[in-house]
């Protein structure tokens, strides 16, 4: 049964609380939600038996100051998750987006690690539709957002999530002690924080100057479309960019889907436009590299 609003215990009106100014539809709506009346049964008119009203203010617009100091929070926790983004947006119009984004995905979880979660396919998702507009040199500019979006996204899962501080990793000494035909036949085990990333512009060139610019007026403009992979990993709680190659990005792709090394070089030979002899120097040194760059935690035979 819920509780009477002349007397709720501790834990329910805190629960009641937390419902009602964390509601995007605002205090009034939330009061009446479902979610609300269960924990305190109650008309609007009787809001003042749970609040009490001030000197100057009444229980709603008590409860108003709450709500506002949550979502600018939640707005002010967006920014962090996505500085580059909202730097090139331009502080107010990226809040513009992210309150809306808000509404339709409020939190629900108890940690604010989870909030951004769906921020990329929302811009995707509200995205202009552009077949109702004349085309514009502007006309992918949604597919640029969507894509720095995601890349920052991803950047802040990797450095959130687990990682392999204090694991020993695969070494390239250790790949010397096998014979070709073991090191064809085995699997590459990539380390944890791992991430194939593949972008429809160079966000990742982008990223790195806007980082460094100081002021959102110098930021450099958005670039032309141009394919680009990337690789993220964590090492020593920092998060590291690799740029790949469209055969890298196949190769690696398929050795996070736990293939043979051998068939991790055939997708990767289907990408390349080398020769054989030029393609083997440089499985070579794609594996020194990576094996450097802490890219395997172990391999299986």
């Amino acid at each position: 049964m819920p509780t009477p609003p002349s007397n709720p215990d501790l834990s329910t009106l805190q629960r009641w609380f937390q419902s009602v100014i964390s509601h995007p539809q605002g205090i009034s709506s939330a009061i009446d939600t479902e979610e609300a009346q269960k924990l305190i049964a109650m008309k609007r008119s009787e809001l003042e038996q749970v609040i009490k009203r001030s000197k100057n203010l009444t229980a709603e617009e008590r409860l108003g100051i709450y709500a506002n100091a949550y979502y600018a929070r939640l707005l002010e926790c967006l920014r962090e998750s996505f500085p580059v983004l909202a730097k090139t947006l331009g502080h107010d119009v990226f809040d513009e987006f992210a309150f809306d984004y808000l509404q339709q995905y409020p939190s629900k979880s108890y940690t604010l690690n989870r909030l951004g979660d769906h921020f990329a396919k929302f811009l995707d998702d509200t995205r202009p539709d552009r077949t109702e507009a004349a085309p514009s040199p502007q006309a992918d500019w949604p597919d640029f957002l969507i894509d720095l979006a995601r890349l920052e996204w991803n950047i802040e899962k990797v450095f959130d999530g687990p990682g392999n501080e204090g694991q020993p990793i695969l070494l390239a000494s250790d790949l010397q002690k096998l014979t070709a035909q073991q090191f064809g036949q085995s699997k590459l085990i990539p380390v944890v924080s791992l991430q194939l990333l593949e972008f429809r512009y160079p966000i990742n060139d982008y990223y790195t100057a806007a980082r460094k610019a100081k002021e959102t007026s110098d930021c450099p403009p958005p670039p032309e479309p141009r394919r680009q992979f990337l690789a993220l990993t964590r090492r020593d709680f920092i998060v590291r960019r690799s740029e790949l190659s469209a055969p890298q990005h196949a190769l690696l792709t398929a050795l996070k889907e736990a293939r043979p090394v051998t068939e991790a070089i055939t997708a990767a030979a289907d990408h390349t436009h080398s020769t054989p002899e030029q393609f083997a120097v440089e499985i070579g040194q794609w594996f020194q590299t990576w094996t450097a760059a802490g890219f395997f935690e172990r391999i299986e035979r």
